[in-house]
């Protein structure tokens, strides 16, 4: 069985604006996969990588990984949801099976990593078609389209009352940000930090950091409007970089020590290099931020890692394990912890998401544009 007329947002060349289709074509799911009918979709900048081309992937594609919705169809043996059941799309499902998942590193999980390389499923095929020809899907997601057919690792069960506006930014932002805080870099109660860009994502790592008790907590961007974000979501100390040294704001605020953990959230050269700078000596530096391929980290093996004992390390989708996570999320969220509507700046249509890139790239002062399918386009 096949759904016919479904509206979604392709990238059918990297470097130009998506198109909005109304002829996609949605295969029921095979074994082991789950239709559903998205409701909510977070515009995440790894969108805005896809369509710049900073993040490969092939095309046409559907954009869009950071999506909520309820469940249409499930197809054979499929036991972990139903139809009915509220759902979280996960851009990395875990299979549980590989080497990485069996020890406890799911979010690396080998085959999750073709779903990327193939913008298809976990046997690397698709279940979309547009204007006769197989359309692929990002991060075995694509949740800019109405109808989105993942694998069952790619399904969290959410709480029927749980909003699904709000818990579609749980799928990227919040489990990248806050789990780069909470499961990578693991800051201990009373800890130094220092976040380098407040977007969706940096906001999550301030405020994964205020959740395990850091200390203090200094927000840097060039964004006034962001930085006072910053302080809502938890930042004790904001530097705006646009105003002053950052590297020399943040030491200044440490006591010239620099910060225990300090996360770059840009993925630019420049600020990996600030925030490997601003790390104390024995602190940990964490890349977040998704730099382009040609961008490379320099740092003298002995001056600046053997006898500084520095430690630097990559952060893919917070070190999350999302099926132990998303529950520990929503709980947070609940008792009034995890910050949610704050993130949701706005709630947009399908038609109106490659403004919400341009405005991202433009370095806009929002947290999070929402895309709602079943709302009409126009901003609110």
């Amino acid at each position: 069985m096949v759904v016919r007329g479904v509206r979604a947002a392709v990238l059918a060349t990297v470097g130009r604006p998506l198109e909005i289709r109304t002829d996609v074509e949605v295969e029921h799911p095979r074994a082991g996969e789950v239709l559903v009918r998205v409701v909510a979709s977070g515009v995440c900048h790894s969108d805005l990588s896809a369509r710049s081309g900073v993040m490969m992937m092939p095309t046409p594609v559907v954009l869009g990984h950071e999506g909520a919705g309820v469940v249409e169809a499930v197809g054979d043996g499929v036991t972990t949801v139903a139809p009915g059941d509220h759902v979280l799309v996960s851009w990395v499902p875990q299979c549980g099976e590989c080497y990485l998942c069996v020890r406890g590193e799911g979010h690396l999980c080998d085959r999750a990593a073709v779903t990327m390389a193939t913008g298809g499923l976990l046997d690397g095929t698709t279940r979309l078609r547009s204007a006769g020809a197989p359309l692929h899907q990002m991060a075995a997601s694509g949740t800019f389209a109405e109808l989105a057919v993942v694998p069952e690792s790619g399904t969290v069960a959410l709480p029927r009352d749980l909003d699904l506006t709000l818990a579609a930014v749980l799928g990227c932002s919040v489990l990248t940000g806050v789990g780069a805080a909470l499961n990578t870099a693991r800051i201990r109660p009373g800890d130094t930090v220092a976040v380098l860009g407040c977007g969706g994502v940096g906001l999550n790592v301030v405020q994964g950091a205020r959740i395990a008790g850091a200390g203090e907590i200094v927000a840097v961007d060039t964004n006034p409007a962001k930085l006072r974000l910053a302080t809502t979501f938890g930042a004790t100390a904001t530097v705006d970089a646009s105003a002053t040294d950052a590297v020399g704001g943040v030491m200044s605020l440490t006591g010239q020590r620099g910060a225990d953990f300090v996360f770059e959230v840009v993925g630019a050269a420049r600020t990996i290099d600030q925030a490997v700078t601003m790390t104390r000596r024995g602190g940990h530096t964490v890349l977040v931020g998704i730099p382009a391929m040609d961008v490379t980290v320099a740092v003298p093996a002995f001056l600046g890692l053997v006898l500084a004992g520095k430690t630097i390390s990559g952060c893919w989708y917070g070190s999350s394990n999302v099926h132990v996570d998303v529950p520990r999320l929503v709980r947070l969220y609940r008792e009034g912890r995890l910050l949610l509507d704050e993130l949701v700046s706005r709630t947009i249509g399908l038609d109106d998401v490659d403004a919400a890139l341009d405005e991202m790239h433009r370095g806009g002062d929002l947290a999070r544009s929402v895309v709602e399918h079943a709302r009409p386009g126009g901003y609110r």
